[in-house]
């Protein structure tokens, strides 16, 4: 492989993927909540999904361009849908069954907006400047106009509720928005107004929502409720230490004290039995990854290339850190996997996608 960025997204994507499955088999292991099918199921998936890598990373990445529209109004109908008849756990509507199999839309939804956005992007550039006279026109077509539709899909995630993956979409909005060419100053004006908004979306939370928010604030307030899993999740991670218990071995994990640690609570695993030295190492493996994919974009000429290798870059980045935070008790709690890590097929699935896509970029990069 002569291009060294493909190696290198390549390489630490099978290191992260490898590390997930290790990690997933110990979490599973006398776990009294789920069956070691969920690790098969893993395992599955990441056979499927390198395999979907490879083929979208050979593909001619216009077809992406040419599907972003139709994709994103399919992504609006699965996620009306799943409300009217989706699934129901944990207090949610975030799924529904094809085939007998399990399928998450608002996971496929951050895919969708990030590759509508890049289309809308690549076509109108935004112009809205304080230094120019913008017109009524000008303010809907740059702005106001893809963040309804931005805002459409986030409201429909919110109602599941699912707040974190709707608050990713939304990241992935703003990071889009500053890097398809707005004017800083417009920029950072519309910023402030969301900053300034925050206090009124108290009023729109689940009950549940506002206690994660508290706990976040002390975990000690619920110790034996909504602060029960953050509370072991900081044990787990502390008792680590510099290498860890080792594998199989860590008291939290086997003891079954941390609840949801195959999914969202994974990195609690790794910091319990790999210790700080673990953690570190799988710090760095993404790292290396967007890294990798950071140059990716810098070096497109195509503006669709190059909007939909950073959209993609940040939904990943969001996501890595806000969950380690989160597990950490960093930032509060608010549902969103480890990537390539946590268990979830969907998630792992669209993941794999967006990989696929960065690769076949890398592969473009004069283009």
């Amino acid at each position: 492989m002569r291009n060294p960025d493909a190696r290198t997204i390549w390489i630490f994507t099978l290191v992260i993927i490898t590390v997930g499955l290790v990690t997933l088999y110990s979490a599973t292991a006398d776990n009294v909540r789920v069956s070691r099918q969920v690790f098969y199921d893993q395992l599955y998936c990441a056979v499927l999904g390198v395999s979907l890598m490879y083929f979208l990373s050979r593909v001619n990445y216009r077809v992406f361009y040419d599907i972003a529209y139709v994709f994103y109004g399919l992504s609006i109908l699965m996620l009306l849908f799943v409300l009217v008849a989706g699934r129901e756990a944990l207090g949610a509507t975030r799924w529904f069954n094809v085939a007998g199999v399990t399928f998450q839309p608002s996971e496929l939804s951050k895919l969708a907006v990030i590759l509508f956005l890049a289309r809308y992007f690549s076509i109108r550039h935004p112009k809205l400047s304080f230094d120019t006279r913008s017109t009524l026109r000008g303010l809907w077509q740059d702005l106001l106009c893809p963040l309804l539709l931005v805002l459409l899909s986030f409201g429909l995630i919110s109602k599941q509720p699912d707040l974190g993956t709707a608050l990713l979409v939304l990241g992935a909005f703003t990071v889009i928005l500053y890097v398809g060419g707005i004017d800083h100053k417009p920029f950072f004006a519309f910023l402030g107004i969301c900053l300034a908004a925050i206090p009124l979306g108290w009023h729109f939370l689940k009950d549940y929502q506002r206690d994660r928010l508290m706990v976040f604030m002390n975990p000690n307030i619920d110790p034996l409720g909504a602060g029960y899993t953050i509370i072991q999740s900081r044990i787990a991670i502390g008792s680590g230490q510099m290498l860890g218990k080792g594998w199989l071995t860590g008291t939290q994990n086997q003891l079954n004290f941390l609840p949801e640690r195959h999914t969202d609570f994974i990195f609690s695993v790794i910091g319990e039995e790999w210790g700080f030295v673990g953690a570190i190492f799988l710090l760095a493996a993404y790292f290396f990854l967007i890294y990798a994919g950071i140059q990716v974009a810098s070096q497109l000429k195509d503006k669709f290339g190059y909007l939909v290798a950073v959209g993609i870059v940040s939904i990943l980045t969001l996501q890595v850190v806000i969950n380690m935070s989160m597990t950490m008790g960093l930032s509060p709690v608010v549902g969103i996997t480890l990537p390539f890590i946590s268990y979830g097929r969907t998630s792992f699935m669209v993941f794999a996608i967006m990989i696929g896509i960065l690769l076949n970029l890398s592969q473009r990069r004069s283009a």
